[in-house]
């Protein structure tokens, strides 16, 4: 994340961290491993892999698997960037492995206009993550906060503490909504496939970043979420991204959602909205709000 952006967000950034290191500790178990498996994106996910397929999950009572209950979000870091990264002197980026486990370089495999256009975003605009914002899909997953996932035979239903924000994923058959209509978390619409949550995200409005480097997506983008228990307190979570106007391929993002186990837990008010100043900070040093991808007519 460039330096300009210091001033603006080393705030939140270290609350974030903060949060997340005490999750990590009050939950039991130490940052580093997922039911056996390294937290790193690219050796969790074949261990992750292997191990869902000897695990019976739990059941709920209409015998689908019960993920219920309070889960950590995944790796803070991805929110910084979700390709691999060095910290920065100024502690305002901590650094981190990549989130991304195909292609094998690990990188976002942007078309060259897009890869100038990922700069441009770095250059001019605002997270819009920073001035709370909604997350959007995939970053809802992975940004350090807390969530609770609820079934019923009908819905998924995901809250998080995060400026209060949530998914209702429908799992009942119904199609997606006029693609028309676009949202800052897309239109899910979720299956099982055996012990796997399957979703399936369309109707983005391409608000959203993927992180603070400004790594974006247009409205066109079509994203494949699976959850899958490999334990009774990890989930292994990928996300299949596609979207012709910006990607070469597709390409995939996985990593460890763990429980979270503190008793009696109740969400935290992050009133993100209220008092919020980063925004006017950020405009002061000539940022503007990211108004969505604008694909050039002659890509």
């Amino acid at each position: 994340m460039s330096n300009r952006f210091s001033e603006c967000a080393i705030g939140v950034a270290g609350v974030m961290a903060v949060l997340w290191l005490t999750f990590s500790h009050a939950a039991g178990q130490a940052p580093g491993s997922a039911a056996g498996c390294p937290d790193e994106s690219a050796l969790f996910h074949p261990c992750a892999l292997a191990k869902a397929k000897a695990f019976r999950p739990p059941r709920t009572p209409d015998g689908r698997p019960d993920m219920q209950g309070m889960w950590r979000g995944g790796p803070a870091h991805g929110t910084e960037n979700i390709e691999e990264h060095p910290s920065t002197p100024d502690g305002d980026d901590d650094g981190g492995t990549s989130l991304i486990v195909d292609p094998p370089d690990r990188r976002v495999p942007y078309q060259p206009w897009a890869q100038a256009q990922n700069k441009e975003n770095r250059a001019k605009y605002i997270d819009p993550n920073l001035v709370c914002f909604l997350s959007g899909v995939p970053r809802t997953m992975y940004v350090p906060t807390v969530l609770q996932i609820l079934q019923t035979p009908e819905h998924i239903v995901m809250l998080l503490e995060r400026a209060h924000a949530f998914r209702i994923i429908p799992i009942d058959g119904r199609p997606h909504l006029d693609g028309k209509l676009k949202l800052w978390n897309g239109d899910p619409r979720g299956r099982w496939e055996e012990n796997t949550l399957v979703v399936d995200v369309t109707n983005q409005n391409a608000r959203p970043w993927f992180d603070q480097a400004a790594n974006f997506y247009t409205d066109a983008a079509h994203m494949v979420e699976r959850f899958t228990l490999i334990d009774r307190d990890t989930l292994h979570y990928e996300v299949s991204i596609e979207d012709p106007n910006v990607y070469t391929r597709a390409w995939k993002i996985a990593f460890p959602l763990r429980r979270f186990k503190q008793k009696e837990y109740e969400f935290l008010e992050e009133a993100c909205h209220e008092g919020e100043r980063d925004g006017e900070i950020s405009r002061g040093l000539g940022l503007r709000f990211y108004p969505g991808a604008r694909v050039p007519s002659s890509r």
